[in-house]
């Protein structure tokens, strides 16, 4: 019976012993294995087998990529307002060894000095700057603690702000400041679009003017050249038709027809006057008929020389 209890014993003793030293570490973690109180090595993910009473799993850290939140606090800007900011900060454990040994706790340091940074970020530019230059702030952030946290083998990855919160009177004061700015516009375009719209009548009454004035001109130039050929034509005609009178008074019986036609025209613009006047004037010597019928014959039957008849 005492040796069933001692085999008993014995075997309790051999389960506490392997579930003390055998160690399974999941993926993506960390254990920190101290020899006798002095750091030893680090167990990546698998099946492990310590030195019963003499190694022990002092710190175990995950590596994955971690959120914290970071508490909202008051900053002052560099306009003296001041303004509640939060935001969420993205990290990783790289070496489990100096996030052990490096800093008591990596995960309140950071936080700690992720507000200080934001503080000293936020106090360099004016409120109407922090909501433009987020991305900014947080990459100096970034900067800054990745430094500080490089000895604690910790790797800074992200830092984003949440919220900036003003106080409700500079929230106020902002939005009739955005009012003002979108009245100011509104006014603007408007006077922006009448111009537009007296330039672009303007330029059309100029475009219509230029028009009117090209087409005037045309037409004064198409008149004139019409009046010219008119003219010509006209000229033209007429010289015909006295060179060929010429021709036809040098032909035989063409003085005889002249005279005929000369008579006849005295005759009927004599008698024309006759119906226009109540007063006729008889010639003084009727024989002038015959006279200007001589010398329309003379000058027919003259030579023309040089564009005049030969008198001789």
């Amino acid at each position: 019976m005492n040796s069933l209890y001692v085999a008993l014993a014995i075997a309790a003793v051999v389960v506490f012993i392997i579930a003390k030293t055998a160690v399974v570490v999941p993926q993506q973690n960390g254990y920190v294995v101290e020899r006798l109180g002095k750091y030893s090595r680090i167990l990546r993910a698998g099946f492990h087998i310590l030195i019963p009473f003499i190694e022990r799993i002092a710190y175990k850290h995950t590596l994955k990529e971690q959120a914290v939140d970071i508490d909202e606090q008051i900053c002052i800007t560099n306009d003296n307002v001041q303004v509640g900011v939060d935001g969420v900060l993205y990290m990783q454990v790289l070496d489990p060894g100096r996030a052990s040994y490096g800093i008591g706790n990596y995960m309140f340091a950071i936080s700690q000095l992720a507000q200080t940074t934001l503080r000293s970020e936020i106090g360099k530019i004016d409120l109407d700057r922090t909501f433009e230059e987020r991305g900014t702030i947080n990459a100096n952030v970034v900067a800054e603690l990745d430094k500080a946290s490089d000895p604690w083998g910790v790797k800074v990855l992200r830092y984003e702000i949440k919220n900036i919160n003003p106080p409700q009177d500079v929230l106020s004061a902002m939005e009739k400041q955005m009012r003002a700015e979108r009245e100011k516009r509104a006014v603007v375009l408007t006077s922006e679009g009448e111009r537009d719209a007296k330039i672009n009548q303007a330029e059309g009454e100029k475009q219509r003017v230029i028009k009117e004035s090209e087409a005037a001109k045309q037409q004064q130039i198409n008149e004139a050249q019409g009046e010219a050929q008119a003219i010509l034509a006209v000229a033209t005609a007429t010289a015909d038709g006295l060179k060929r009178v010429a021709e036809a008074v040098v032909q035989r019986g063409g003085a005889e027809a002249m005279q005929l036609r000369i008579a006849e025209k005295y005759v009927e613009e004599f008698g024309q006057l006759a119906k226009t006047s109540n007063t006729l004037v008889v010639p003084a010597n009727l024989t002038d008929l015959s006279a200007m019928m001589a010398l329309a014959t003379n000058i027919a039957k003259g030579p023309i020389v040089g564009g005049s008849p030969d008198r001789n």
